[in-house]
């Protein structure tokens, strides 16, 4: 997926822990381990909103776009 989610960083960043971020943005603590460990297939702008007031930061500071490496380009001849 080209998507990237950073929260780990982020909670390193501001010192915050899985348990206490989940407390404080009332989601579950698995949902919040796979939104950490990049497991996670869809975020919720609400859920996006809360950690982002939680973490006092940036969507673009937790979600990062990296272009997926597509097939080698061989040197084929026509």
């Amino acid at each position: 997926m080209s998507i990237i989610i950073n929260l780990d960083v982020m909670m390193a960043k501001r010192k915050k822990g899985l348990t206490e971020l989940a407390g404080e943005i009332d989601i579950t603590l698995a949902n919040l381990s796979i939104l950490k460990n990049n497991k996670a297939k869809a975020v919720r702008l609400s859920t996006l909103d809360a950690i982002c007031k939680a973490l006092d930061c940036q969507p673009g500071d937790i979600l990062e776009y990296v272009m997926d490496a597509g097939p080698p380009e061989d040197n084929q001849q026509e």
